[in-house]
């Protein structure tokens, strides 16, 4: 089916929008009328663009307070829309957009609006347009599609139709099961957006929050295939009023909207992709430091022993059980690494630049990103090093596509020599998930990023009290739990140092872990004594348990599965590691106590 994006939906210049919609794959644009009166661009020139960039103008938009209103307010709306028609043709758009009324002079008498849609209708015929009647979930007497759809049947005019919109639809809890009552030639138009789930003003709602399909709570998919279900055969057009879209880069926005709407498409059965390659684990992550002094300190502090150098890249191999640490100090490492602060700008010091992920058919995974526009980076390699595929998340985290000791895939641990090391006690640890802040302008399109292209799950999004403001969080994992990304965004632009990644370890004995974390020489995040006091508030432990949990600034969390224990390290750079115990089926993180160890590291800090 064709593809449109509202230009509603991407910051910058009419021009800019046009060129990004373009470049990310879509088919045609949606001009909203304020685009177009702040362009400098004739309604000639912007229809010469758009044919220049293969870009077709599906819809003109939006037509307001029309219907239902005095005649002598009527007249005036129809030589309004009469100018509006004239300008439609010279931008060469065939479908003008009509929003039900919010005037306060609109009357509730559904067949006066009937009637003058309908002679509206008959201007808009003569000029060769069509008109798409939408049901404004505020709307003052209309404000249900099928409410909508009734007053469209009653006008009976060929010219008039009605335009669909998800958000107008199931943000009011409408049942879209009517849609399919609706003939597929009088359906004009379909928009769509997604939304997360909350309690609040609907206007205030739609304008500020809304998102691309796949990034909120709507089921976009069961609404289209109503849709497509009446014999509908226009574009699916996506109109997202969103003010982190608003400030963000036009470019990387439009190809998360194509990229939503490609997964929509794929789950219609619509669009044949490369199915997912679900990642079954992590194979290492790799920190990228200028000073690999303090690391080496940290990891060794944790057990981690050097096993490994690469042959021919200053990266060296930490192990410790199944976890392994890459660390990377080569000289141009940073300046060319594509990791991005909270601000957008490269980031400084220790980072958390990359992770490996084994994947069970590296070759198709790529194949998947790159039919999702996520193509597989560009890389420097010797010619024995292993042809490892990387793509990069949204955030600039390079995701290595890895098959670690499997006969006849490429092995990336083949590129690095064994190094003498003194073998260390093992406390078998292993990743139990990686916690990667996002920047602000790219968190829900770092959660379509993941579930699309790496076929992960989406957990229930969790807000976080930080002592600055409000952390938003959503993990994305795979079915077992092997692979556990928490995403994280939060109130503070630029505060980097709090709000660093982290490497959490899972272990089977978290206090005696800390304890040779401890005589190891490392040092733990301090936490307040008046967390551990309101422990023993909420819950009862074992005689001298809770004094042992303080001792070691170890702490607790219990959900209805299980109970979870944990300690953090200090931070070095933007990069700091979690130990945890996981015991009895708990799946959380333990963000109870986020506020805590956030409060303790800007304190250390």
């Amino acid at each position: 089916m064709r593809t449109s994006i509202a230009t509603v939906s991407l910051s910058g210049s009419l021009t800019e929008k046009l060129t990004a919609a373009a470049r990310a794959g879509f088919d045609g644009v949606e001009i909203f009328e304020n685009d177009l009166l702040a362009s400098p661009l004739t309604p000639e020139e912007i229809r010469a663009r758009c044919a220049d960039l293969g870009l077709g103008i599906d819809l003109y938009q939006p037509m307001r307070d029309i219907e239902a209103v005095p005649e002598a307010a009527f007249a005036r709306n129809l030589r309004r829309a009469r100018h509006k028609f004239e300008l439609m043709g010279r931008l060469g758009a065939d479908t003008v957009l009509v929003c039900s009324s919010v005037s306060p002079l609109a009357e509730d008498d559904d067949a006066l609006a009937a009637e003058q849609l309908a002679r509206l209708a008959d201007l808009a015929q003569d000029f060769g347009i069509r008109v798409a009647y939408e049901a404004l979930a505020w709307g003052r007497h209309v404000s249900t599609y099928d409410h909508a759809w009734h007053i469209v049947e009653t006008a009976g005019h060929p010219a008039l139709g009605t335009c669909l919109d998800s958000f107008h639809i199931l943000s009011r809890g409408s049942d879209p099961k009517g849609i399919e009552d609706i003939p597929g030639e009088k359906i004009f138009f379909l928009q769509l957006a997604d939304a997360p789930l909350l309690g609040m003003d609907v206007l205030q709602w739609s304008r500020h929050h809304r998102c691309f399909p796949g990034q909120g709570g709507f089921d976009i998919p069961d609404l289209v295939r109503r849709v497509l279900h009446t014999g509908y055969d226009g574009p699916l057009s996506l109109e997202v009023f969103n003010d982190v879209f608003r400030q963000a880069e036009a470019g990387p926005t439009a190809v998360d909207a194509r990229r939503s709407l490609l997964v929509l498409q794929e789950q219609l059965g619509l669009e044949d992709l490369p199915a997912p390659a679900t990642p079954t684990g992590i194979a290492f992550t790799e920190l990228v430091t200028p000073d690999a002094e303090p690391v080496s300190a940290l990891l060794t502090s944790l057990g981690f022993a050097r096993t490994a150098r690469h042959r021919g890249k200053p990266v060296e191999l930490w192990e410790q059980g199944g976890a392994r640490i890459l660390v990377n100090t080569g000289p141009a490492a940073l300046p060319h690494s594509r990791l991005r602060s909270r601000g957008g700008t490269p980031v400084d010091g220790t980072t958390l630049a990359a992770i490996g992920l084994e994947s069970p058919d590296p070759a198709a995974a790529a194949r998947r990103a790159e039919a999702l526009l996520a193509p597989v980076l560009p890389r420097r390699r010797a010619a024995e090093d292993a042809p490892l595929d990387a793509v990069a998340a949204p955030d600039g985290t390079e995701l290595f596509l890895c098959a670690t000791d499997r006969p006849g895939l490429p092995n990336w641990r083949a590129d690095f020599e064994d190094v003498p090391h003194t073998p260390v006690p093992s406390d078998d640890l292993r990743i139990d998930h990686v916690a990667l802040t996002q920047p602000w302008h790219h968190f829900d399109e770092a959660v379509l990023f993941h579930r699309g292209v790496l076929g992960l799950d989406a957990q229930e999004s969790v807000d976080v009290a930080d002592p600055y403001g409000l952390l938003r969080s959503r993990a994305v994992t795979n079915a077992d739990g092997s692979v556990r990304f928490p995403l994280t965004v939060g109130a503070a632009p630029g505060d980097d140092t709090v709000h660093a990644r982290h490497i959490a370890l899972a272990t089977n004995d978290v206090v005696a872990a800390a304890r040779r974390f401890i005589a190891a020489g490392g040092r733990l995040l301090p936490i307040p004594e008046n967390y551990h006091d309101d422990l023993a508030a909420r819950f009862e432990f074992a005689d001298g348990e809770l004094e042992t949990y303080r001792d070691l600034g170890i702490l607790y969390d219990r959900d209805a599965h299980g109970v979870f224990r944990h300690f953090y390290t200090r931070t070095v750079g933007r990069v700091f590691f979690e130990l945890v115990q996981r015991d009895g089926g708990y799946q959380g993180y333990g963000a109870a106590n986020a506020p805590v160890r956030l409060a303790a590291q800007r304190a250390w800090r």
